[in-house]
């Protein structure tokens, strides 16, 4: 089976905050025998899987290592009805396209949220309008305490906001998801999507690098505006800065680090506390 693997492997174009950071190796299976395979031949060693990098912090300029990426590969969508069953490393902007030219509606929220499919049914990616849980059926997945390929159904998969089974249990990779959808009209789901799109790139610093919201919400507030009444609006450390356009998000203004971006994250954290007596959690995953 020859897989494709790169060694020493610049991840800069494979994270959103665009930080300069190298893997010893790096896998992009075609696959789920492929995926398979290389958790076989690497059983004795710690992977880390990333999808489209759009919601992940590296925090090292170097790892040992070694990267399985589901980015431009693993990415095959196959209709069935109303139904569309989708491989891991889909990405939300392809799979809403998909379904718009087949006149299926549920997935336009999703069109414009940078995130492949597996990445956003780990987290239950979504906003105030919907979420991945809404639409999803049922996910397949590899087992890596069996080396078995599993399928779940969706009221076992435990969805929560930004959370589901798969966060829980590291040991589970998403491989396959259904997303069960409505037939609709062309025009008035191509409007939908532009719409939300609009929104976001309204309220969204897009002109930079970033992951999108860096915290989850605590129910009765909202992270921007907390950050705003605290002053630190355009606060820096390094080349990393919290957004003057969204208080919410934390940007890469040049050649910030995976550090840049931690070291805002721990000081905002630390003032939350102490003037509202809230314990902000990170909602991107730090590697």
């Amino acid at each position: 089976m020859n897989i494709k693997c790169i060694s020493r492997f610049m991840l800069t174009e494979y994270n959103s905050y665009r930080i300069n950071s190298i893997c010893s190796k790096a896998w992009f299976p075609n696959n789920e025998e492929e995926v398979k395979e290389i958790f076989r031949k690497n059983s004795n060693k710690p992977l880390i899987i990333i999808g489209n990098g759009n919601n992940i912090i590296l925090s090292r300029a170097f790892y040992e290592e070694e990267f399985i990426i589901f980015n431009g590969c693993f990415d095959k969508v196959i209709l069935n009805n109303n139904v569309l069953e989708s491989e891991a490393g889909t990405t939300l902007s392809k799979l809403s396209e998909i379904a718009l030219s087949q006149s299926l509606t549920g997935l336009e929220i999703f069109y414009d949220i940078p995130s492949s499919v597996g990445g956003a049914v780990v987290m239950n990616a979504g906003t105030k309008e919907g979420e991945i849980k809404d639409i999803i059926e049922h996910v397949r997945y590899l087992d890596l305490f069996d080396m078995q390929i599993k399928e779940i159904e969706k009221e076992e998969i435990n969805f929560e906001y930004r959370n589901s089974f798969f966060q829980n249990q590291t040991n589970k990779i998403v491989l396959k998801a259904w997303f069960k959808l409505k037939r609709g009209n062309y025009s008035d789901i191509k409007s939908y999507m532009e719409k939300y799109k609009k929104m976001r790139w309204d309220k969204q610093p897009r002109d930079y690098p970033n992951c999108g919201s860096v915290f989850k919400r605590p129910p009765g507030y909202f992270v921007g505006a907390m950050v705003d009444e605290l002053g630190m609006k355009g606060y820096r450390i390094g080349g990393a800065k919290i957004s003057e356009k969204h208080s919410g998000f934390i940007i890469n203004t040049g050649n910030a680090t995976g550090e840049d971006i931690l070291a805002i994250i721990a000081e905002v954290q630390l003032r939350v506390k102490e003037k509202f007596g809230i314990d902000l959690k990170v909602e991107q995953r730090i590697i």
